[in-house]
């Protein structure tokens, strides 16, 4: 039987804690191949570099660090490169990435983009995202990553053996609580949710007196509805939340609307 491949990449770069342990817990189904950036390329989004050349540089084997690619050129370059096209891997996983990606940030994300390429290239893709209360002591709590290791190799074996529950084009959003396992209230399957953001930006003066801004993080703050069935709801309720997400963003409700108003007078 020919062995299972499952492909890495990351936004928080290839020595980041979250993907060594998304590794430990995949390397029991599957062979691993990564190709993860650099540097942090956190809120990269699905950006692809155009304007210069990138190396693809061996760390280890099949692990590779993309010199300062995004999370969309490890995808890219390392599926097109590293395999035939008649010989992708099973599957692409984004992730663990160190805070969270629930509501419009999976537009910002570049963990979300990681899958979203595979996806684009013909290859089931997984997001997965760890919550943490404070991201300052992320690396600080008991319960390290142990929910989100055992999250994600339990859906990654249920796919390799059953296939992948999405159709073309759509992916697997996933974002776990802070709590371990005992203290997990179980899977929900979710929307994303409309967030609220603030204006968490900071001008400064450099020695010379130039401007610069710092953008900061905004708390995580959403608009609550009756259902209570977004992603940042079950992460509330120490809820593994995953999510069905789609790349086309068309506005299906608003064709025929789009249509009228267009040609109204």
């Amino acid at each position: 039987m020919t062995q299972k491949k499952i492909f890495l990449t990351n936004d928080d770069g290839w020595d980041a804690k979250g993907l060594e342990k998304l590794i430990i817990a995949l390397r029991p189904l599957a062979q691993i191949i990564v190709v993860a950036p650099a540097n942090e390329k956190s809120a990269s989004a699905h950006s692809m570099t155009l304007t210069r050349p990138m190396r693809m540089v061996s760390v280890d084997d099949d692990f590779y660090k993309m010199d300062d690619g995004t999370p969309t050129d490890c995808a890219f370059i390392g599926l097109n490169n590293l395999f035939d096209d008649d010989n992708k891997p099973d599957l692409v996983i984004s992730g663990i990435n160190i805070g969270s990606n629930m509501g419009e940030d999976i537009t910002y994300s570049g963990t979300v983009a990681g899958a979203s390429e595979a996806v684009l290239q013909g290859v089931p893709g997984i997001a997965i995202s760890q919550v943490f209360n404070d991201l300052n002591n992320a690396n600080k709590n008991a319960w390290e990553y142990e929910l989100a290791m055992k999250t994600i190799h339990d859906l990654a074996k249920k796919i390799l053996e059953g296939g992948f529950p999405l159709g073309e084009r759509k992916l697997l959003n996933i974002n776990i609580p802070p709590c371990s396992i005992e203290e997990c209230n179980g899977i929900k399957i979710t929307k994303a949710g409309y967030r609220e953001y603030g204006n968490d930006s900071h001008m400064h003066r450099n020695p010379r007196g130039e401007e610069f801004y710092w953008i900061g993080l905004h708390p995580l703050i959403w608009q609550s509805d009756e259902s209570k069935s977004c992603d940042f709801e079950a992460v509330k309720e120490n809820c593994v939340s995953i999510t069905p997400i789609q790349l086309d963003m068309t506005s299906y409700n608003d064709i025929d609307k789009l249509k009228g108003w267009i040609t109204n007078d």
